[in-house]
């Protein structure tokens, strides 16, 4: 990985410096080795990661291996040397070669995590560095393991619930390109043979057909040049932010999304706060989870308002970052002081309600989609036989 320096030495002043590291610790070395005082330091993107090339290493495969592991009793850097070595990927694989050396090194679990940013999240640090006070890693893994399982679980059933519509616009698109590239210009040459004025709908029809079958490859062409431009869209910041306002600008959908955006929310601050991370401290260390500006900065007033001794059901129902429902449930988690477990069944609640609509969603659309595309196929032949159907009238 390439790491971007500022240093600073002697002779040169403050200068900008590229070194090529496994690691933020050891580019750091590197420098320090090299005379120069590091006064910041980043990684350098590289161009698979500006388009959003994602990371194969999955840290909650980490966690759930290295739980299994601890639990058999086996010592941490014994854990992680394991790992290393049955890690098949190579990314992977130098990624714990990495921790294992700064574990030897004398850092600690939460520090030797912190100096790869790339490969293990804020949230994730947190939650180690809290266990590392109370002395309960085990604990913290489970934790953390069920916690990303929760939170996937309203993004899997949306997906899973995806893939049949798609399928099956997929399918109609097919059969439709099939009916007017392959059998309507077949009916046009008979049609031509047996002479006679066709309906105007018709005579649009083979004229579409026509141009599909004599231009195919220039039409299977611009069809992929738009699924790759559509794609290459959706791989910019610009592009992602517009289809989000239009998202969140629509009623039903922007208040699903919302609500979506306060389960993720609700959970990883459950999760915070279980861990023993202060509420305020929490907060700050979720507010990436929100992407509308208007949670963001409701976010932000909560954190000053709970700081300056407002209760959290009150700065969270004043500045919209829950449902009534769940400011009632904070209410009673102020009350009984388990605002861990207020929030957890807050996030469950969010979680249902997302998981009925798009249920009640996909119910819905499935039959819509099917009669749609059976309606375009059946004007498709309609359009085909009617010239046959007005011959044999005309015959009679």
């Amino acid at each position: 990985m390439q790491f971007q320096l500022k240093v600073y030495r002697v002779p040169e002043g403050v200068s900008s410096l590229t070194l090529s590291a496994a690691d933020l610790v050891e580019a750091t070395r590197q420098a320090e080795q090299q005379g120069y005082r590091v006064i910041s330091a980043q990684r350098q993107l590289s161009l698979s990661l500006r388009l959003g090339k994602r990371q194969k290493f999955s840290v909650a495969l980490f966690s759930q291996e290295l739980l299994a592991l601890l639990d058999a009793g086996l010592s941490l850097v014994e854990t992680v040397d394991i790992l290393a070595r049955k890690s098949r990927d190579a990314e992977g694989k130098k990624i714990l070669e990495n921790l294992g050396r700064h574990l030897r090194e004398g850092l600690s679990f939460s520090r030797a995590l912190q100096a790869m940013p790339d490969a293990f999240p804020s949230l994730y640090v947190a939650t180690i560095r809290t266990s590392e006070h109370t002395g309960d890693l085990n604990e913290a893994l489970r934790r953390y393991l069920a916690y990303h399982r929760q939170l996937n679980l309203v993004r899997d059933k949306v997906v899973a619930a995806s893939v049949y519509p798609v399928l099956l616009i997929c399918v109609g698109m097919l059969v439709i390109l099939f009916l007017l590239g392959y059998v309507v210009p077949r009916f046009s040459r008979v049609y031509e043979d047996i002479g006679g004025d066709l309906p105007w709908m018709s005579r649009v029809l083979m004229q579409w057909g026509h141009f599909l079958s004599d231009h195919v490859l220039g039409v299977m062409l611009g069809f992929f040049s738009l699924l790759a431009a559509i794609a290459y869209g959706l791989t910019r910041p610009a592009t992602r932010a517009w289809l989000a306002r239009t998202l969140w600008s629509l009623p039903t959908m922007g208040e699903k999304i919302r609500l979506y955006q306060l389960a993720r929310f609700t959970r990883t601050l459950a999760m915070l706060i279980n861990g023993g991370i202060p509420f305020v401290t929490a907060l700050d260390m979720v507010a990436d989870l929100l992407r509308q500006p208007a949670l963001r900065d409701g976010l932000r007033y909560a954190a000053l308002s709970i700081s300056e001794g407002q209760q959290v059901s009150e700065a969270f129902s004043t500045n919209g970052l829950a449902t009534d429902v769940g400011v009632r449930l904070l209410a009673v988690g102020e009350r009984s002081g388990s605002m861990g477990e207020s929030m957890e069944r807050i996030a469950k609640l969010y979680d249902d309600e997302i998981a009925r609509w798009v249920d009640w969603f996909t119910r819905l659309f499935e039959p819509l989609l099917m009669i749609a595309i059976g309606l375009i196929i059946g004007i498709v032949v309609l359009l085909m036989y009617l010239p046959i159907f007005e011959l044999a009238s005309s015959i009679q």
